[in-house]
């Protein structure tokens, strides 16, 4: 009993502590975290499921959550969905038999089985990178619809009146869906005819995701359909230095012949020539705020377990972080550069 309450970080004299820990130290014992779990009901794993690994904006989203989180104690179990709603279901099913104290999805769109999944599990859930309509409990994140809007606005401003849009091959990327919705309502706000090549032939030979050659091969098909196009927004900054390598090869000024704009604010659209004007969101700030809320939801659930414990008794206070709100909105900027 003694050696579980100093594993579990209980309250033991520091002598008795420091005999245990000499103990565990010397023959390389670690606890089982499963078995821990099973008895007390209650892991210290968070799990976040991100659309790609290899994506520097959720990496960087990731490592916000695990600032947050580390040094509370806890520890992430994270997975790839591979823009996969269906896969998304499995591993959240995966997950949930590890009992983790709350569960970090990308995105608001979700299968009707993740749905019932996250309901039955009765945790905190965050949902990031998208503002959603309906959400399934907390929200940390953005209208990429009106972020896209803000962009083609900023290009109509700049007198840019021949706006087209780029985005990726799949039906998958949500939030690249949303984007082009933003496109279609900014441009048809100012009067402009929208150019949208998502839809073009070249798409049915890409895979899906997000690639520099989406970019510059649906650059070469707006050419040939809407020659006189004067600005291209696209959905990622991967796509725009595409697009943009692709005016090199082509022999067009960026922006002398055409503008170029993306989204996300990737290292490669500060570095590239010309630097590419896009929409900056702070993705490790996201992480971040989805750490601190994921904290402040168990603070909320921690206290009610303990109020039915005690009901009925006088129960001392326990330290609290501060409240948040459950849905935090975080900002987004357009910044202009040499492209545009």
């Amino acid at each position: 009993m003694t050696v579980s309450r100093v594993l579990a970080g209980r309250p033991v004299g520091a002598a008795t502590r420091e005999r245990v820990l000499s103990v565990v130290n010397e023959l390389g014992y670690v606890a089982d975290a499963a078995a821990g779990a099973l008895s007390s009901g209650r892991s210290s794993f968070v799990a976040v499921l991100v659309p790609s690994l290899s994506s520097s904006n959720f990496s960087d989203t990731v490592r916000g959550i695990n600032d947050v989180i580390e040094p509370a104690g806890m520890q992430l179990l994270l997975a790839n969905t591979d823009y996969e709603l269906p896969r998304e279901e499995e591993l959240v099913r995966a997950m949930l038999r590890y009992q983790p104290r709350c569960i970090v999805l990308t995105g608001s769109h979700h299968t009707a089985e993740t749905h019932s999944l996250l309901a039955r599990a009765r945790i905190p859930v965050v949902e990031t990178w998208d503002m959603p309509a309906n959400p399934i409990d907390r929200v940390v994140g953005f209208s990429n619809v009106e972020a896209s809007a803000a962009m083609v606005r900023h290009l109509h401003e700049r007198g840019y009146k021949r706006i087209a849009f780029v985005s990726s091959a799949s039906k998958l990327d949500r939030r690249g869906i949303d984007r082009r919705r933003g496109y279609l309502k900014a441009v048809r706000a100012a009067g402009c005819e929208p150019r949208d090549i998502t839809k073009s032939a070249w798409t049915t030979t890409m895979a899906h995701g997000v690639a520099m050659a989406h970019g510059a091969a649906a650059l070469k098909q707006l050419l040939e359909r809407w020659p006189d196009t004067d600005a291209v927004m696209c959905a990622s900054d991967i796509h725009a230095f595409g697009a943009v390598m692709a005016c090199h090869r082509l022999g067009l000024s960026v922006p002398g012949d055409i503008a170029i704009a993306g989204f996300g604010d990737f290292e490669v659209s500060r570095h590239c020539y010309p630097t590419i004007t896009t929409v900056s969101v702070d993705a490790y700030g996201i992480g971040r705020a989805t750490g601190e809320s994921l904290l402040a939801a168990l603070d909320e659930t921690d206290a009610g377990e303990k109020q039915d414990k005690t009901r009925g008794a006088k129960a001392a206070p326990a330290a609290r972080r501060e409240p948040l709100p459950p849905i935090i909105e975080i900002h987004y900027e357009v910044v202009p550069r040499e492209s545009t």
